[in-house]
């Protein structure tokens, strides 16, 4: 009896300590059941037990866009002759020397059936011989059609028998952040290799004191050396972007890659087929972003546009009457935070294009057409100069003089006093256009002193010397 009431007794307790574990667990660690409301009211919250529309896996595939991207992309090899020493005797006295050629390898995109090749500047610079192997392994000779080294991108045309893979140009300018995308290329000499990631911003700028173009579409595809002029597609196999440039302090991918975007290439492309060159446009204004601004100081509550501190004269925004002080928040319905965003698009118009200004004047907002002109203003980074040709109005006031007019100048030149006045020559090479001076400045020899002529509106030349 005493044995049954003690089993009892511990049965009665194991019970209680049951129910108490259970209570305890419901209470403290069962997670709460999801509740759905069933009604027709709008729910502050997002319910995340659903997928999210397009984000399932399954949803994105890139195994189309992939197969049709690999056939073309294709291998570019630049053969190159260098001239070296082959002795102390060459090496001291600098005579003589023998060839050698130099391969280097890069990628390039078919845009035309035709056998029309969009690829690097940098892939293809000083090349003696350009190859281009397919991705069924036929090799061909390739012409060098024409290149522009300020957006990197060169046009390149093959002939063959049959008509080629190509891919058709996407409008960069639609892309978002976060879009998937493909980057296909030859890294390392592994032909056809494909990366996946996503666009991780638009319009970078790597170097903001750089004043050259700069507006590349940025991914975390996986970009190594010899991608450069591959391909970057979206999974529909539209190309967006030409692969570029990566930045690394080993030389190769650490997360991140740049592409020039695809409505940049392509007008680049056209202009070189249509024109022998790139016609580049200038709105006609200097200034800085917002965010390098002291707004308070200036008065402004605005964190993102363009500040507009100078009107360069004649230019399409002189004439449109844009004014010092407005802000740049729009153009042709597309945000502008930063000045990459300005010049990247400004970069897919041709002279005489029109385009839509939103800008803020003392806080009022307006929109004001602009008429695009061609580029005739020039920074000179080497002197800290910046240049314009000459309007009707310049060559009256100089007498019909020959020149660029120097419409800015660092602080280094302050005592001299330039602005206004005319080059007229560098290292007696004449600067009578924008690209005289590019010309002149391309064939500097750092061995040599460097010397520039001004013109004054009296008449009167004044040569200075420039130590390096």
């Amino acid at each position: 009896m005493q044995t049954m009431k003690k089993i009892s007794s511990l049965f009665l307790l194991a019970l209680i300590s049951g129910a108490v574990t259970l209570g305890a667990y419901k209470l403290f660690f069962e997670p709460a059941p999801v509740v759905i409301n069933d009604t027709n009211g709008a729910s502050p919250f997002v319910n995340t037990s659903l997928p999210a529309p397009g984000w399932d896996a399954e949803d994105v595939d890139f195994t189309a866009a992939a197969e049709n991207t690999v056939h073309a992309v294709v291998h570019v090899k630049n053969v190159t002759i260098s001239r070296g020493p082959t002795s102390l005797f060459d090496f001291y006295y600098g005579s003589g020397g023998a060839q050698r050629a130099q391969v280097g390898t890069g990628s390039g995109v078919i845009i035309s059936p035709d056998g029309y090749i969009v690829t690097n500047n940098h892939v293809i610079a000083n090349a003696s011989e350009l190859q281009i192997t397919l991705n069924n392994n036929k090799t061909y000779n390739a012409e060098l059609i024409g290149a522009d080294s300020e957006t990197d991108i060169a046009l390149l045309k093959i002939d063959t028998e049959e008509d080629l893979p190509y891919l058709p140009f996407g409008d960069s300018d639609q892309t978002r952040l976060g879009e998937w995308v493909l980057a296909v290329g030859n890294p390392f000499n592994l032909t056809s290799t494909v990366t996946a990631g996503i666009i991780s911003a638009k319009a970078r700028d790597l170097d903001e004191t750089d004043s050259r173009f700069q507006s590349f579409i940025q991914t975390d595809a996986a970009v190594n050396p010899g991608n450069s002029g591959g391909a970057l597609v979206n999974i529909r196999g539209e190309l967006v972007g030409i692969n570029t440039a990566i930045t690394s302090q080993t030389g190769s991918y650490v997360g991140y890659s740049f592409a020039v975007p695809s409505n940049i290439a392509r007008k680049v492309v056209e202009d070189i087929m249509e024109f022998g060159d790139v016609q580049v446009v200038n709105i006609g204004i200097r200034g800085s972003d917002l965010k390098n601004l002291d707004t308070d100081q200036l008065g402004i509550e605005e964190t993102e546009g363009i500040y507009i501190a100078e009107i360069i004269e004649d230019s399409g925004a002189d004439n449109a009457g844009l004014k010092k002080g407005d802000i740049i928040k729009e153009i042709d319905g597309i945000k502008i935070s930063k000045f990459a965003d300005l010049t990247g698009y400004l970069r897919s118009k041709r002279p005489n294009d029109r385009i839509s200004l939103a800008i803020l004047r003392d806080r009022d907002r307006m929109e004001i057409p602009v008429t695009l002109l061609k580029n005739t203003s020039y920074d000179i980074r080497n002197l800290g100069l910046s240049v314009k040709e000459l309007s009707d109005k310049d060559r009256k006031d100089f007498r019909n003089a020959e020149g660029v007019k120097i419409i800015n100048s660092s602080p280094y030149w302050e005592e001299a006093d330039l602005e206004g006045k005319l080059l007229i020559a560098i290292n007696d090479m004449k600067t009578e256009s924008i690209d005289d001076v590019k010309s002149a400045m391309s064939n500097l020899n750092k061995y040599r002193s460097l010397s520039i002529l001004i013109l004054n509106q009296k008449g009167e030349r004044e040569r200075i010397y420039i130590k390096d």
